[in-house]
């Protein structure tokens, strides 16, 4: 009997090749779309959201071209909860959130791997571009990069354990983007050409800041922006939606680009400055979640991602306790901000990862 295999089918281009992999692999292929908001949002016409009527029935199309099952699973109250305010309130908090690992989290390889398991599934797979294997010598299942490093996305699955990867199958690890949209075409399926989606995928209006301040029921008070030194440089409408390392709508006549170096909330102050003024030599990381290897004992040299997009940095990670890491980076690095996180890896080999707590300031 061939092994289950349930996919999350998004009805994008990639869980649509990663469903024809699993096919000519040999499993026994299920296809499964996520609805993440209530019937009453997702059936708006025009909506951008990623559970969409159309998406919806492109999955169903392809599953159909394919020859396999496919099933809607509602799951909107736990989106609501674990991704839609925790973002919310990382913003609140002035924190710089990741929606993209929550939903991962909680959602993928939380609430699909329960069903899954209810289904007589033994595994899970995604449209993820990474890769994942068992290394017979530790024992651990390892994440690793994608080979089309371009579109490489284990950076959002850091936080995976064990069983998690156990379960998990990448069928895109292997293959670029531009095989992708050929296989695609090749199988006549019509999502080949369909664009890909966005980050924020719940923001329908692409409007981040609009979102936020709908969610937070709050009205944002006009303050001072200034220098690191605490000179007066303008006024900004409110500090919502500004994050760490931000050049976009500092709205100051300056002779040079400036940057968002901080938001001090209890001044209700926005503090910019220079991109040498941006430079961090380290921060502190905390719940850490160790992949591919054991929590190490001492200090150990790796390469340090703080952003999805971020070019991995050399740096010591230094154990501190309590799951919190130092790291300090051999070079210092822009936008070090709190509530994203900082993944380490050992060239394509992620070897954990965790939230950034604060940056150290100190030169």
């Amino acid at each position: 009997m061939n092994t289950r295999v349930l996919i999350a089918m998004s009805g994008g281009v990639d869980s649509s090749v990663a469903a024809a992999l699993l096919l000519q692999q040999g499993f026994d292929v299920r296809g499964v779309t996520l609805q993440l908001w209530g019937k009453e949002v997702c059936t708006t016409a025009g909506t951008r959201l990623c559970c969409s009527v159309r998406d919806t029935l492109d999955a169903k199309a392809v599953a159909r071209r394919l020859g396999i099952p496919h099933e809607t699973l509602e799951r909107s109250e736990v989106f609501q909860e674990r991704v839609i305010n925790y973002f919310v309130e990382s913003y609140r908090e002035g924190l710089t959130p990741n929606p993209c690992i929550a939903c991962n989290d909680h959602i993928k390889f939380g609430s699909l791997l329960e069903h899954a398991t209810t289904q007589g599934a033994e595994l899970i797979a995604t449209g993820h571009y990474a890769r994942a294997s068992h290394d017979a010598a530790s024992g651990r299942w390892q994440l690793r990069r994608a080979l089309d490093e371009s579109k490489d996305q284990s950076y959002v699955l850091f936080n995976l354990t064990q069983e998690q990867l156990r379960r998990a199958r990448f069928p895109l690890g292997e293959v670029t983007k531009v095989e992708v949209r050929s296989m695609a075409s090749a199988l006549g399926l019509q999502t080949a050409e369909k664009a890909d989606s966005q980050d924020l995928c719940f923001v329908r209006d692409r409007n981040k800041d609009g979102f936020l301040r709908r969610e937070l029921a709050i009205a944002e008070e006009p303050g001072p922006i200034t220098d690191a030194q605490g000179a007066v440089l303008g006024t900004h409408q409110g500090l919502l939606g500004f994050t760490i390392g931000q050049r976009e709508g500092v709205r100051v006549a300056a002779d040079r680009p400036l940057y968002v170096l901080s938001l001090d909330r209890p001044n209700n102050r926005l503090v910019v400055g220079s991109r040498e003024e941006l430079l961090r030599p380290g921060l502190i990381a905390e719940r850490m979640n160790w992949v591919s290897i054991p929590e190490p004992a001492a200090p150990m040299h790796a390469q340090a991602r703080i952003r999805s997009r971020h070019v991995p940095a050399p740096a010591t990670i230094t154990p501190v306790g309590n799951g919190c890491c130092e790291i300090r980076f051999d070079e210092p690095q822009p936008a070090v901000t709190p509530g994203q996180a900082v993944v380490l890896y050992d060239h394509e080999i992620l070897l954990g990862g965790g939230w950034i707590s604060h940056a150290d300031i100190a030169r």
